[in-house]
């Protein structure tokens, strides 16, 4: 393509407006074009992007010619709007989920292949300086074999949108609000080998949930195994008392060490990889580090390149996979992938 980008967003609350004021920075794009049905989010949006466009809706968005649009908006919109868009030949860069379930992100997937299409998804915690070098370290066998992993996502605050809360419009609690993060982040370092068994227990307020429950949980327990023999323990929450604001940690273990991603202090944003080996333990990696905004903006980098369909969306398939086994989800999501697998 001649020129930068020209993007639009579709949703403009805190985390759209975080996101485009990031690429924004960058430099690398033109931001042509705002919509949001609150008055307030697009005058703040506004001040971001003083010569961007506000338009109504995704249809007057469709029709400014836009070389991709960054869909911020509530999950149960996110499949839709994405397909919308990718039919209408125009990249897409969606807040996760992706979907709700397996099925909706295969189907998104599906039509950014068949429109030839780049589809990206936020998944920022592999963006992570943290996380970005224990991914090397791994594949430089730092630790020698990485047999097992402990990943924990604990945020001691609920969200504070209504549809959160109710599994139609969301897909699920914590586990697809946070779990989703952590476990493509072990699917992401482990190359996306397949998963041979997923066990899980889900709470709500308590109170244990059964499988493809119609409660949204704010508390997960999972174990899974990787084809390799590798395997992985999951716990992620809202509203536990952690005593801190977040408990975000992601270890991994091998026959010569372990490495840690951890968040400092209760941190929402700063990390700190370390390496340990016995009772010592080496940091790596320390804070500052501006990472929210990296998944956007290697997007919209690519998208300078080429707006052709990436094989790596794949990988959302598979991790969405996984997410609906730990919500006992399996009987109905896996023939689906299986479809399109074959």
């Amino acid at each position: 393509m001649s020129g930068k980008p020209r993007i639009g967003f579709l949703g403009l609350g805190w985390i759209g407006r975080m996101r485009m004021e990031a690429l924004g920075a960058s430099g690398i794009v033109e931001i042509s074009a705002l919509c949001d049905p609150s008055g307030e989010c697009l005058r703040e949006a506004a001040m971001i992007a003083p010569d961007a466009r506000m338009v109504a809706d995704l249809d007057e968005l469709l029709s400014l010619d836009l070389d991709g649009i960054v869909i911020a908006t509530p999950s149960a919109m996110h499949a839709a709007q994405s397909i919308r868009c990718l039919e209408a030949g125009v990249a897409v860069f969606c807040q996760k989920p992706l979907g709700r379930n397996a099925p909706e992100v295969a189907d998104v997937v599906a039509a950014a292949r068949r429109a030839d299409r780049l589809l990206g998804l936020d998944l920022s915690y592999r963006h992570t300086a943290a996380m970005q070098k224990i991914r090397e370290e791994l594949a430089n066998s730092r630790i020698g074999r990485l047999f097992s992993a402990d990943l924990v996502f604990h945020n001691a605050y609920g969200p504070d949108k209504p549809w959160f809360y109710d599994v139609s419009q969301s897909g699920g609690g914590c586990v697809v609000d946070l779990g989703v993060h952590l476990v493509d982040l072990m699917m992401w370092v482990t190359g996306f080998q397949k998963v041979t068994q997923v066990t899980s227990s889900l709470y709500a307020k308590g109170k244990r949930l059964g499988g493809n429950p119609d409660t949204v949980e704010d508390y997960a327990v999972s174990a899974f195994e990787l084809a390799d023999g590798t395997s992985c323990r999951l716990a992620c929450s809202w509203g536990l008392s952690a005593g801190k604001d977040a408990e975000i940690t992601a270890t991994f273990y091998g026959t010569n060490g372990a490495l840690e991603m951890r968040n400092i202090d209760g941190s929402f944003f700063d990390f700190e990889a370390a390496v340990m080996h016995g009772t010592t333990r080496e940091v790596l990696v320390v804070p500052p580090d501006e990472w929210g905004g990296k998944a956007l903006i290697a997007w919209a980098e690519q998208l300078t390149r080429s707006r052709k369909f990436d094989e790596s969306a794949e990988e959302h398939v598979l991790t969405a996979g996984v997410l609906d086994r730990i919500y006992g989800r399996e009987e109905v999501a896996q023939p689906r992938l299986l479809a399109r697998a074959g």
